[in-house]
């Protein structure tokens, strides 16, 4: 607190994710919004990514998504990949923004390029949709395939629906009904009971064994991708 109250950058945007946590001090998005601006102000990106958050969803201070979108830029153009991914996502459903595909399409890249997971999958749906880029499967499934290996849950069953559909890659009904396997055991709720269903409609394609094959290799999968201690 000592130094945030001496203006230093770093410290500023620490005191506010405490308050904006409750870690350590009563929970106070207010005061969160507070320090976030005076750290924004002095250019650290870090508090520029998180005043947008702040305004988007109105945590604090009145929402206003358009404010979001100028911190969200600050921060973006200091290369924040949260930062490029959030603005992206802003361009893509026209909140505090006009709608605009192709620039969606250009931060989502950035951010992409960066390893961002969610963005990867954005951009893949982009270019299978043809929205803002030229439709592409290929690239949209290079995209998924990306994301999927991150974890990222939509991701895997896009990726699993193209293996499906044949769009981007050869059909294949065991590598779908696999990734769908690894999508749902990312889900909850209603999600992963509408997404179960379409894995088992899948299996219907698929001799006992093939299902075994898949189940085995989503097990060595999350083996793999699980979090090392």
């Amino acid at each position: 607190r000592k130094a945030a109250m001496q203006g230093d950058a770093e410290a500023e945007v620490n005191l506010g994710s405490f308050y904006f946590s409750g870690h350590g001090v009563p929970q106070d998005y207010a005061q969160a919004a507070s320090w976030f601006r005076k750290s924004a102000d002095q250019g650290d990106a870090k508090a520029q990514l998180n005043l947008g958050i702040i305004y988007e969803f109105g945590d604090g201070v009145r929402q206003d998504p358009a404010l979001a979108a100028t911190w969200y830029l600050k921060a973006a153009e200091q290369g924040n990949g949260v930062a490029q991914s959030n603005l992206g996502a802003l361009y893509d459903t026209g909140k505090g923004v006009p709608l605009d595909y192709r620039r969606a399409a250009e931060w989502y890249r950035k951010a992409a390029d960066q390893g961002n997971a969610r963005s990867q999958y954005l951009l893949g749906s982009l270019y299978e949709q043809g929205k803002g880029i030229p439709q592409d499967f290929v690239q949209a499934v290079t995209w998924y395939r990306k994301a999927s290996e991150q974890g990222d849950s939509s991701a895997q069953f896009a990726l699993g629906s193209d293996y499906f559909s044949g769009h981007g890659v050869p059909k294949n009904n065991i590598e779908a009904y696999f990734w769908f396997t690894i999508a749902t055991a990312g889900m909850t709720g209603e999600q992963q009971e509408r997404e179960s269903r379409d894995r088992d409609a899948v299996a219907a394609f698929l001799r006992p064994k093939d299902i075994s094959k898949a189940q085995e290799r989503a097990k060595k999968w999350f083996a793999a991708h699980s979090p090392q201690p």
